[in-house]
C-alpha cells in the first residue's frame, strides 16, 4: 500500500526523471513528502512561469520531458507561459499541477481551476488522476504523450485528497520511446526530385535531433552540396562554418538569403513546422500551396500537409530521416555546388558584427570578442526582444545543444533557461543573454541560481527600453514615445545583493575584463552593459528609423 504521492514519484523515478523544478504548494504536500526520501534533485524556484522555463529548457536540451511542479490556481496560471512556449516550440514537458480534493469541485473552491479547459488549447494532452490506483498508468502515458510525434507539453492535474490515499497499484513501467522512419520509396522520390533540381534548399528545425543526427546530416548536405538553413533559433542544428551552412532562417535574416528560398526549385524541410516567423509571414514558402517543390520531413502525420501541401511528405524523425538521408549520394558533382559556395560566403559576410555604432559601448567589437572568447560548446540563452539580434547573427553556433531560445518569442526565458542549461550540463559555460524588460520579468530566478551555485554569467543589454516595441513605435508613429520607457535597478548591485557577481559596463573596452572578473569570481553573475537607445538594431538607429531613413 502506498500514498498517491508515493506512486507520483515511483512513476518519475521509473521514467529515468533526474531533477523536476518546483515552487512547494499545500496542494501537493504528499509528492514532496516523497521526495524527501527519493533520488531526484528537487529544484526549488522563486516563481511558476520561472519554473515551467526551466522544465521546457531541460527538454529542450535533452530530448528527455522537462518535469515541473505547481499548486493550484495562480501558481497554475503563472506556470502557463512555460507551457505556452513548449508547446509553439515542440519542446517535451510535463507540468505537475495540485487541484481541490475531489469532493470539493464544481464549487468554485480555493483556487480551483478548470484545467482542461485552461490549458486545453496550448498543452497536448490535459489529464485529472481522481484515481491513485491509476498512477502509474496515466504518468507513463504522460510521458509517452510528451515525447511522441510533434512533441509538447502535457499537464497532470493532482487532486489533493488523491495523493494521499493509501492503495495497492501496480508498479510503474517506463514508457517506450515511438521512432518513425521514412519508407524506401519516399526516399527515392527525394532522390528523384534532387537530381531535377537547379535551385535546391535546405531547412533545418524543429526538435527531435541528436548530436549524430546533426553530424550525419552535415555529412549528407557536405557530399550533395546542398545549402542549408536554420530555422528561427534553431541554429545549434548545424556548424555554422560548415561549407553548406547558408544562414539563419527568421526575423532580420539576410536579404540574399531570403531571396534565393523564394526563387528555389526545391525545399527540403526537415523537422520543422515552418511557422509564422521563419516563413516571414507564409511568404518564403506560400501556405497553402508552395511556388517551390516541397519535400517535407515530420515526426507528426498530422502536421503533414496543415499548412504547407507538400509534394513528397515524409512520416520521420528528424534523426531516423538523417541515418536514411545519409545513405543516399549523388552520382556526380551537383550543378549547384557553386551557388552553394556563394551563399556559405554570403552568410560569413553578413555575420561579420560591425565596427562602430551609436553611443560608448560598441557591441559589434564586444560580439567579435566573444567569439574569439568563448568555448564551442557554451550554451546560449535567451529570451526576446531587439537585444537577442546581436547573438543571432553574429554569434557563430558550432555544435549541436548550445541554444536555448523560445521561437515563440516569450520574454523571460534566458534566466530560467540558464539555470536549468548549468543544472544538466555543470561542466559547460552557460550565458544568459538578455535585455533590461526582458530580464526582469523572471529576474527572481537569479536566486535559484545562486541557492544552487550555478555561476552562469548574465549579459543584460539595458537600454531602458522595450526595445522591440519601441522600434515599431518609432516606425508606425514616429516621435510619439508611449508606454515604453523603463526606469531600471542597478543591476550589478542587482546580482551582489543575492550573493552573486555583479558588473557594469559603460563603454566597449570595459567588457572582456568585466566578463574575466566575472568567470572568475565562481559565481553566478550579472554584467549590465549600458547601450544607447539609438544602437535599436546593428545596422538602423532610432532616428533613422523614426525618419524612415
Amino acid at each position: 500500500m502506498k500514498t498517491g504521492g508515493r506512486l507520483i514519484v515511483d512513476a518519475l523515478e521509473a521514467n529515468g526523471v533526474r531533477r523536476l523544478f518546483c515552487v512547494p504548494g499545500e496542494s501537493y504536500l504528499a509528492v514532496l513528502d516523497a521526495l524527501h526520501d527519493s533520488p531526484i534533485e528537487t529544484v526549488v524556484c522563486r516563481q511558476e512561469g520561472g519554473a515551467a522555463m526551466m522544465a521546457d529548457c531541460e527538454g529542450r536540451l535533452t530530448g528527455r520531458p522537462g518535469i515541473c511542479f505547481v499548486t493550484r490556481g495562480p501558481g497554475a496560471t503563472n506556470a502557463s507561459a512555460g507551457v505556452h512556449i513548449s508547446r509553439q516550440d515542440s519542446v517535451p514537458m510535463i507540468l505537475f499541477v495540485g487541484q481541490v480534493a475531489r469532493g470539493m469541485k464544481e464549487r468554485e473552491a480555493f483556487q480551483e481551476v478548470d484545467y482542461k479547459a485552461f490549458y486545453g488549447s496550448i498543452a497536448k494532452w490535459v489529464v485529472e488522476i481522481d484515481d491513485a490506483r491509476r498512477i502509474p498508468e496515466l504518468v507513463t502515458r504522460a510521458f509517452a504523450v510528451a515525447t511522441s510525434g510533434r512533441p509538447g507539453p502535457v499537464v497532470v492535474a493532482l487532486p489533493e485528497d488523491m495523493l494521499t490515499d493509501e492503495v495497492d497499484a501496480p508498479a510503474p513501467l517506463p514508457f517506450t520511446p515511438v521512432e518513425t522512419r521514412p519508407g524506401a520509396p519516399e526516399m527515392e522520390a527525394l532522390r528523384g526530385l534532387l537530381e531535377k533540381a537547379e535551385r535546391p534548399f535546405v531547412i533545418l528545425g524543429g526538435t527531435r535531433w541528436t548530436e549524430e543526427a546533426v553530424r550525419r546530416m552535415c555529412g549528407a548536405l557536405e557530399r550533395w552540396a546542398l545549402p542549408a538553413g536554420c530555422s528561427f533559433r534553431r541554429q545549434a542544428l548545424s556548424d555554422q562554418l560548415h561549407v553548406s551552412y547558408a544562414g539563419d532562417i527568421g526575423l532580420g535574416a539576410n536579404p540574399k538569403l531570403t531571396a534565393y528560398i523564394k526563387d528555389a526549385d526545391l525545399i527540403l524541410l526537415v523537422g520543422c513546422r515552418f511557422g509564422e516567423t521563419p516563413s516571414a509571414g507564409y511568404t518564403l514558402i506560400k501556405s497553402p500551396y508552395p511556388h517551390q517543390k516541397l519535400v517535407h520531413v515530420y515526426p507528426d502525420p498530422h502536421e503533414l500537409g496543415r499548412v504547407y501541401r507538400p509534394t513528397v511528405a515524409i512520416n520521420a524523425t528528424p534523426a531516423a530521416f538523417a541515418e536514411a538521408f545519409a545513405e543516399i549520394r549523388p552520382d556526380k558533382t551537383p550543378s549547384w555546388a557553386n551557388r552553394t559556395e556563394q551563399l556559405h560566403q554570403s552568410y560569413l559576410d553578413w555575420s561579420t558584427p560591425p565596427a562602430t555604432g551609436p553611443g560608448k559601448v560598441h557591441m559589434g567589437p564586444i560580439m567579435a570578442w566573444l567569439e574569439d572568447t568563448l568555448p564551442e560548446d557554451a550554451i546560449i540563452c535567451n529570451g526576446a526582444g531587439n537585444f537577442a539580434t546581436w547573438m543571432h547573427r553574429f554569434h557563430r553556433y558550432r555544435r549541436f545543444n548550445t541554444q536555448a531560445a523560445p521561437t515563440s518569442g516569450s520574454m523571460g526565458y534566458g534566466l530560467p533557461a540558464g539555470v536549468a542549461a548549468k543544472h544538466v550540463f555543470r561542466d559547460r559555460e552557460v550565458i544568459v543573454w538578455a535585455g533590461d524588460g526582458d530580464f526582469l520579468m523572471h529576474g527572481q530566478e537569479f536566486a535559484t541560481a545562486v541557492q544552487y551555485d550555478l555561476p552562469i554569467i548574465v549579459v543584460i543589454l539595458n537600454n531602458g527600453t522595450y526595445g522591440t516595441i519601441r522600434m515599431h513605435q518609432e516606425r508606425e508613429y514616429p516621435g510619439r514615445v508611449s508606454g515604453t520607457d523603463l526606469r531600471n535597478p542597478d543591476f550589478a548591485a542587482y546580482a551582489r545583493a543575492f550573493g552573486g557577481h555583479g558588473e557594469t559596463v559603460a563603454e566597449t573596452a570595459a567588457f572582456a575584463p568585466a566578463f574575466e572578473r566575472a568567470r572568475a569570481s565562481g559565481k553566478p553573475a550579472i554584467i549590465e552593459v549600458k547601450l544607447d537607445p539609438e544602437a535599436i538594431t546593428p545596422t538602423r538607429t532610432l532616428t533613422q528609423i523614426r525618419e524612415k531613413r
